[in-house]
């Protein structure tokens, strides 16, 4: 296999109208993405996918745009396995805002591990309102629930009672 790093890379260059994508494939079958959009806001472009490892460096190539898609994204919506932005989906994802994944951080988040400002919901939750099966808040609903207004299997506190019967998806449990 030849050593690309010593090989001036020739990428399959496709500009559309929208943006333009950066290709590369590898002789053993993998391949190399990039998409950048021709539009951008603050600086970023308004789109950036990547996919594979750059031949030019040997490394991923971090996904950066108000739309950011990639094994690792920074963006106003940040969408990979390590994701940072207002809104970020992923396995380990901080969202400012709003954080999806198995690890998710942010001001509302859901995930297996949930940490929440305000709202968590997972497995494991924590947040001023948490709900999961182990939760900590001021008003959790969980299987074991530790925190101020609890109701749980073990705890049923009037304050988290009534905080949560009000939740429409909730309320029919309430019977």
């Amino acid at each position: 296999m030849p050593n690309t790093f010593l090989e001036k890379i020739e990428y399959k260059i496709e500009a559309t109208a929208i943006g333009t994508w950066k290709r590369y494939g590898y002789e053993n079958g993998t391949s190399f993405h990039e998409f950048k959009s021709h539009i951008g806001l603050l600086g970023l472009p308004l789109i950036h996918y990547t996919y594979g490892k750059n031949p030019e460096t040997g490394r991923r190539v971090v996904a950066k745009g108000v739309i950011a898609i990639g094994r690792i994204a920074f963006g106003i919506i940040a969408i990979g396995q390590m994701s940072i932005g207002l809104l970020a989906i992923g396995q380990f994802a901080i969202g400012f805002l709003f954080g999806l994944g198995q690890l998710s951080i942010g001001l509302a988040a859901i995930g297996q591990v949930a940490i929440g400002v305000y709202f968590g919901l997972g497995q494991v939750a924590v947040g001023q309102v948490a709900i999961g099966q182990l939760a900590y808040g001021k008003y959790v609903l969980a299987q074991l629930g530790f925190g101020e207004n609890v109701l749980s299997i073990t705890r049923r506190d009037d304050a988290a009672f009534e905080f949560f019967k009000s939740f429409p998806v909730i309320k029919n449990f309430f019977h």
